[in-house]
């Protein structure tokens, strides 16, 4: 399935990326290269991940055979409890990759949902998925633990 099918979206010709292309302040923000930069970051995040949840999955197909020592049967039980939970967290990091994809595509990628101010470069290459500038994050979590006490 290419991006296009997935998104649901005509893709413009294939923009040129240099092997060393990194987005930097003094382009435009969000500009083509930049956009095709982090779809490419985003596509190539989600592919391992998909790859890595396919080999958990043979891990616990290949796992779930009786062990008659209780010991072993305990270790198995708790390895594969931490392994499905790892798959929950790539399946969750796989919608939120999804999510960025469309945003791209939307022309909503790089800003932040809570401001609208650009989110830095720095952030979104450590973190393409990022929907709120390091401000708003912040801001957002501090009122969440304010009500999590509650």
């Amino acid at each position: 399935m290419t991006f296009g099918d997935a998104m649901g979206a005509e893709m413009k010709p294939e923009i040129f990326l240099p092997d060393d292309y990194r987005p930097a302040e003094d382009e435009p923000f969000m500009n083509e290269r930049q956009l095709e930069y982090f779809r490419r970051k985003l596509l190539l995040w989600k592919e391992e991940l998909l790859e890595q949840s396919a080999e958990t999955l043979e891990g616990l197909q290949d796992s779930a055979r009786n062990v008659p020592d209780i010991a072993d049967r305990a270790s198995e039980e708790t390895d594969r409890a931490l392994e499905l939970r790892t798959r929950d967290r790539q399946r969750k990091l796989v919608s939120k990759i999804d999510a960025a994809l469309r945003r791209i595509v939307n022309g909503e990628y790089g800003y932040c949902e809570m401001t609208g101010e650009p989110i830095s470069l720095k952030r979104l290459d450590a973190r393409p998925i990022a929907t709120m500038t390091l401000e708003a994050q912040e801001k957002h979590e501090r009122r969440e633990r304010v009500h999590r006490d509650d």
